[in-house]
C-alpha cells in the first residue's frame, strides 16, 4: 500500500506541473479560488451553480457487497465472495435495480451456505443455484420471474376414473431435460427391460410381494429387526432409543429426540480417517446435533396390510405398457411413516401425477426437512391413499416399468405390490455392495452434473422423480453409444 501510494502521489505532482488547465468548459473544469476581504482563500462552500462545480459527480461505487461471517465458517470467505459475485452478475441481466438484486443474491448466497454440508458440497450447490438463475427472464414488471409454468390438468380428463376429481395432475418440463430421447417409445421400453430386477434382487433389497394366504396383505424376505418383546415398547428411527406408547400410539412420556439427521461418512482427518456425521461432522458416537420434540418411529415393515397389486391389461395394437419413475414423501405419524405426497414422471419427463395425500392416523412429524411437506400442504388435503392406490392402479399395469431410486420404500409407503422395477440404487451400484447404496442426491451430481435436494425446506418428489427418469434415460443412451 505505502508503494501504491507513492506511485498515487508521483502522479498527481507530475499532472499538477504539466499545462495549466483548459478554460471552463462545464463539469470538472477548474475555477479561480474565492478569497476573502483579507486576502485569504474562503474555505465557505461554493454558490456557483451545479454545472460550473469543479468537482465532477461522485462515482458509483462498484464495490460489491459482501457476503454476512458466519460463526466457525465451514467455507472461505473469498470463495463465498466469488459466488456473491457471480449471483449479482447474473441477476443485473434481468433487473435494473442493483440495491434489489443486492438483497435477493444476499439471500441466495446465504442459502446456499447453509444448504452446503462442507466446502466440497459448497461449490455444487452454488453451482446449481446460478444454473437456476440461468433459467429466469425478466418478467413485466423489474425482478426476476420464472420461464416456465405449471399448468395444471384434471385428473379426470387423463384417467377418466370417478376418483379422478379429487386429485389434480401437474404438467411440466423439468428444468434441465435431456439433449434429446435416444431411445424413444417402444425401444426405450424393450432396453429397460434387460436391466429389471429380478426375483431375488427384488427380495434381496426388500421389496413387497403378496402375502400367499392373507388378503391385502404383503411379506418382505429381508432380515427384519426383532421388536421389543413388550408390546407398547417402541424404538425411535432416529436415535435409537426405546420408548413407551399408548394403545393409539401416542407416546406416554413427552421425551426430547436428539438426533443426527446426517449419514455417517469416512472423512480425512490428521493422522488418518474418522467416521463423521454429514450433518455436523461430529464423530460416530456424539451427543445429537437436532432436537425434536418425541420420539417416532419407521412402522412401514411391521403395517403390511391394506395392499394393492398392478393388474394385467389389454393394450391396443402396437402400444408398450409404459415408463414411469416415481417418488414419495412421508411423514412420522403415531403408527410410523405414512404417505403425504407422490409423484409420478414419464419418459418424456413430464409430470403426470403429483398429489398431497392425508395420513390416516394423527402426523406427529412432518419430517419437513427431507420430506418439504408442512401443515399448510394437508391442511385442505382430501385425497386418502386408497384414492392415491386407485388412480395409479388405473395408470400402471402390471407390465409397466417402474422406476425409482430405493424403490421399495416408496412402495410400501404406497402399499403397492408391483414387480416389474428398475431400480437406480441396483442400475449405478454402489463400489462396496449391499448394504450400501449411492444416495440419489450423489448419482445426479456425478454423472448428470446436476446438483438436486438442496432446497432448504425439504425434497421434492417430483425433482427425484424426474431426476430418476433423466439417469435412467442418459444411462440408455451411453450404453447405445458403446454398441455403435
Amino acid at each position: 500500500m505505502p508503494c501504491l501510494a507513492a506511485g498515487a502521489k508521483r502522479r498527481f505532482l507530475a499532472s499538477s506541473s504539466s499545462s495549466p488547465p483548459p478554460k471552463a468548459q462545464g463539469l470538472g473544469s477548474q475555477l479561480p479560488e474565492a478569497r476573502t476581504p483579507s486576502g485569504q482563500v474562503s474555505t465557505a462552500t461554493s454558490t456557483v451553480p451545479p454545472k460550473l462545480i469543479t468537482r465532477g459527480p461522485p462515482e458509483q461505487s462498484s464495490q460489491k457487497p459482501v457476503p454476512p461471517k458466519e460463526c466457525g465458517g465451514k467455507v472461505p470467505a473469498i470463495t463465498r465472495q466469488r459466488h456473491l459475485s457471480l449471483f449479482m452478475d447474473e441477476g443485473l441481466k434481468f433487473c435494473s435495480s442493483t440495491q434489489d438484486v443486492t438483497e435477493k443474491e444476499l439471500k441466495e448466497e446465504k442459502a446456499a451456505y447453509h444448504q452446503s454440508p462442507s466446502k466440497r458440497m459448497d461449490q455444487d450447490v452454488a453451482a446449481n443455484t446460478f444454473h437456476k438463475m440461468q433459467g429466469l427472464e425478466p418478467g413485466p414488471e423489474a425482478g426476476l420471474h420464472k420461464t416456465r409454468d405449471r399448468g395444471a390438468v384434471s385428473q379426470e380428463v387423463v384417467l377418466g376414473s370417478k376418483l379422478a376429481a379429487q386429485t389434480s395432475f401437474s404438467l411440466q418440463r423439468p428444468n434441465s431435460p435431456p439433449e434429446e430421447d435416444p431411445l424413444p417409445g417402444a425401444t426405450l421400453y424393450q432396453r429397460l427391460k434387460e436391466h429389471l430386477l429380478t426375483q431375488a434382487q427384488l427380495k434381496e433389497n426388500g421389496y413387497p410381494f403378496v402375502h400367499p394366504k392373507r388378503p391385502g396383505g404383503a411379506v418382505l424376505f429381508t432380515t427384519q429387526e426383532k421388536p421389543p418383546q413388550d408390546a407398547s415398547c417402541r424404538l425411535c428411527c432416529r436415535c435409537g432409543n426405546q420408548y413407551l406408547v399408548a394403545r393409539r400410539g401416542h407416546c406416554v412420556h413427552q421425551e426430547e429426540c436428539h438426533y443426527h439427521w446426517g449419514r455417517l461418512r469416512p472423512t480425512p482427518v490428521a493422522g488418518g480417517w474418522e467416521i463423521q456425521y454429514t450433518c455436523c461432522s461430529a464423530p460416530i458416537g456424539s451427543p445429537g446435533c437436532q432436537v425434536a420434540q418425541q420420539h417416532v418411529q419407521d412402522g412401514r415393515q411391521q403395517d403390511l396390510q391394506g395392499f394393492v397389486q398392478t393388474l394385467d391389461k389389454e393394450l391396443p395394437p402396437g402400444a408398450h405398457p409404459g415408463i414411469y419413475a416415481l417418488d414419495c414423501e412421508m411423514c412420522y405419524t403415531t403408527s410410523g411413516l405414512e404417505l403425504t405426497r407422490v409423484s409420478v414422471v414419464d419418459s418424456a419427463l413430464r409430470l403426470v401425477y403429483d398429489t398431497f395425500v392425508r395420513p390416516d392416523r394423527d402426523i406427529v412429524d412432518y419430517n419437513t426437512r427431507f420430506s418439504g411437506v408442512t401443515a399448510a400442504h394437508l391442511a385442505h388435503t382430501s385425497t386418502s391413499i386408497r384414492d392415491v392406490q386407485a388412480a395409479l392402479l388405473t395408470l400402471f399395469n402390471a407390465h409397466t416399468i417402474l422406476i425409482g431410486h430405493s424403490l421399495q420404500s416408496d412402495l410400501l409407503a404406497l402399499k403397492l405390490i408391483h414387480g416389474t422395477v428398475l431400480d437406480t440404487s441396483v442400475l449405478f451400484p454402489h463400489r462396496r455392495g449391499l448394504p450400501y447404496k449411492r444416495s440419489l442426491r450423489n448419482l445426479t451430481a456425478h454423472y448428470l452434473r446436476h446438483v438436486i435436494q438442496n432446497r432448504m425446506d425439504g425434497h421434492n418428489s417430483s425433482e427425484d422423480a424426474s431426476a430418476c427418469m433423466h439417469l435412467v434415460i442418459w444411462k440408455m443412451g451411453q450404453d447405445a453409444k458403446t454398441e455403435r
